[in-house]
């Protein structure tokens, strides 16, 4: 007798959609709307999501989890660009990837000195992209800058430690449109920025009356 058809599921490989989808899993807490409309882009259900970053947990958590370089190889394919970036006194590789719901970002390994450890993975403004104006508080809109570009055009700015391992914060005093000044704090996730919380309004000190 000729071997019966295995009745078990078999499991697609996991792609740069599924990729896109545990980005935007992450993000869900604090835009499930921009999310929401994302995933529909996308054209995948709520439980492809749902499966996507139960996929994903169970490649980075297993016993046998091929290198964070290996895993986005594995995953992304080939870079679409390697660039040098300086780290102090040394010169790290990163790793381009484009990401189809951001066109103009690019999701960014980078890796310590000798190709092994990832130092950092998140999404960073594509190289020749033009960069959005950030002058004012009425600028920060959700989805709008990467981490980097808000620290550069809130100089300076203070990094904060996130609420899991894919979170940043920034602390840093930016204007409003009528020139006020404010302390914030912005929240990102895999490098996008998701929410600001704006503090007091500064003031400045009272001049010594004679």
């Amino acid at each position: 007798m000729g071997r019966m058809p295995s009745t078990e599921p078999v499991s697609r490989p996991f792609g740069p959609l599924d990729f896109q989808l545990v980005l935007l899993r992450r993000m869900a807490d604090h835009n499930p709307l921009l999310v929401e409309r994302a995933r529909q882009e996308l054209g995948v259900p709520v439980a492809g999501m749902r499966e996507a970053n139960k996929r994903w947990q169970a490649m980075v958590r297993s016993p046998r989890a091929r290198t964070a370089a290996s895993r986005y190889r594995s995953v992304l394919g080939a870079p679409e660009s390697v660039v040098t970036r300086k780290v102090g006194d040394l010169e790290c590789e990163a790793w381009l990837w484009p990401v189809p719901l951001w066109p103009t970002l690019r999701f960014e390994a980078l890796l310590a000195p000798g190709g092994g450890t990832v130092w950092n993975e998140w999404l960073v403004r594509a190289p020749g992209a033009e960069p959005p104006p950030l002058r004012t508080l009425a600028d920060l809109t959700p989805w709008s800058c990467t981490a980097d570009e808000a620290a550069r055009a809130f100089a300076p700015a203070r990094p904060l430690e996130g609420s899991a391992p894919t979170r940043w914060g920034l602390a840093f005093t930016a204007p409003t449109p009528e020139g006020t000044r404010h302390a914030c704090t912005a929240e990102f996730t895999w490098g996008l920025l998701q929410r600001v919380s704006v503090g007091p309004a500064e003031h400045p000190p009272t001049p010594n009356r004679p």
